[in-house]
């Protein structure tokens, strides 16, 4: 049985410099989640409500934002989309307070390659797999 081929009309590239523009951590209880989140970055988030979902924005100085999120259809999962996280110049300063703030470390500090860095996979209070990156 023979596959028709498709041929797609080549159209420009987008040529994107970031293909992130927003993110959402989904949680089951907001004030735990902001807690973790807010004591792995030493940061405060700022929060509000609206149609049913309360969501809690990482401060994002001109760069690419997300937040935390409770809400109809916000499942916390291991098994989704692989989310890395920012670990600044080295990742394990965020990740030596996963534990602490009650998450779980499931992959310690790894190198990627020289040219690439490091990551490193957690898991965070609601149940959600992360990553972190960091160059060194």
């Amino acid at each position: 049985m023979k596959t028709a081929v498709r041929h797609v009309k080549k159209e420009k590239p987008l040529n994107l410099k970031h293909y992130i523009n927003w993110f959402e951590i989904p949680a089951y209880s907001f004030e735990r989640a902001v807690g973790f989140y807010s004591h792995i970055y030493g940061v405060k988030m700022d929060s509000t409500e609206a149609n049913g979902y309360s969501m809690a924005f990482f401060p994002a100085k001109g760069g690419i934002g997300g937040a935390v999120v409770v809400g109809e259809g916000c499942v916390p999962n291991t098994t989704g989309p692989l989310l890395y996280l920012n670990g600044g110049k080295d990742l394990n300063v965020v990740l030596s307070k996963v534990e602490e703030a009650g998450g779980r470390v499931i992959m310690a500090k790894t190198l990627i390659n020289e040219a690439v860095g490091h990551f490193a996979l957690f898991m965070d209070t609601e149940g959600n797999r992360l990553a972190l990156h960091s160059k060194a």
